[in-house]
């Protein structure tokens, strides 16, 4: 691997992925993004972040590393487009060039995105992002795994640039074991966040007294869940349309009947995002449970 400045694809230009840019940026990094089709919004992001808008083409012949930070439904058509454009250059792509994908996708789905890569001169790593934006003094932790330790290594070395990267090594670990530590994590902070939306939604219907009722009792014997409820629930709403795939991932992950959880709380987080585009009558109910319960502190 060369010693010059990385030059970084990063897809998309969300709140992630600009804020990934920009700290790469801010350590002198190239970052090019593709804002095809991308709102007015997405386009400052970029903008302020430093991003450089090329065609998918000129993207994958200008990167060394392409990191691929989408929701998850867009995941394995983002890498087939970036395949094509590959197969299509050929030796005209920089060398060495890894593709990264960095999406809340279940173990089998990257293990199909690798797939594409497979005989190609692009390499892979698997890689899943645990924490927020970075912002400030904090960073989100990329947990990465491979099947070539050299590459993992090159890959790690990135964090010279402001990331705070962390690679899976040990007997076994290969393509997939990230994006499963991803789902494991996942699962457990937004799937508990799906559980205190679905009970204050239902404790609610059968009367808003319940709904108090049940945020007094919390208050008395579960003083830490109610906490962690008045913390995630608010930052979810308006995430919640980005949390129904991540959940039907994490449904394929668990598997079984067992995965059913998780499409039920993908279900929950369907009824939030139709909440904000309809009446909003959920969004006020939760939204009133939160304070009612920050005031009675």
């Amino acid at each position: 691997m060369s010693s010059a400045v990385p030059r970084l694809a990063v897809v998309a230009a969300g709140a992630m992925g600009a804020a990934v840019a920009k700290r790469l940026t801010s350590f002198g990094c190239t970052v090019y993004t593709n804002l095809d089709g991308r709102s007015e919004d997405t386009r400052k992001r970029a903008q302020d972040a430093g991003m450089i808008d090329l065609s998918v083409d000129e993207l994958v012949l200008k990167s060394d590393w392409i990191l691929s930070i989408l929701p998850p439904r867009d995941a394995v058509s983002f890498a087939e487009k970036i395949q094509e454009v590959a197969a299509k250059y050929g030796r005209a792509l920089p060398s060495p060039q890894t593709f990264v994908d960095c999406n809340a996708v279940n173990p089998e789905t990257v293990k199909r995105i690798a797939a594409l890569f497979s005989g190609t001169s692009i390499r892979f790593v698997d890689a899943g992002i645990i924490g927020g934006p970075p912002k400030g003094d904090q960073n989100p932790t990329f947990y990465a795994s491979a099947e070539d330790v050299k590459i993992l290594d090159e890959f790690t070395a990135l964090s010279k640039y402001g990331l705070k990267l962390s690679p899976l090594k040990g007997k076994g670990v290969g393509i997939g074991d990230a994006s499963a530590l991803k789902m494991s994590y996942a699962g457990i902070s937004k799937g508990t966040t799906g559980l205190y939306t679905t009970m204050v939604l239902a404790a609610h219907a059968s009367s808003p007294a319940t709904a108090d009722a049940l945020m007094r009792e919390l208050q008395m014997s579960q003083p830490i869940l109610l906490d962690r409820l008045v913390k995630t629930v608010p930052p979810m709403l308006p995430k919640a349309y980005r949390w129904i795939g991540e959940m039907e991932e994490i449904a394929d992950f668990v598997g079984g009947s067992e995965g059913d959880v998780y499409r039920g709380i993908a279900k929950v987080y369907e009824r939030i995002e139709k909440s904000i585009a309809g009446d909003q009558e959920d969004i006020a109910t939760l939204t009133k449970f939160v304070e009612k319960a920050k005031e009675s502190r």
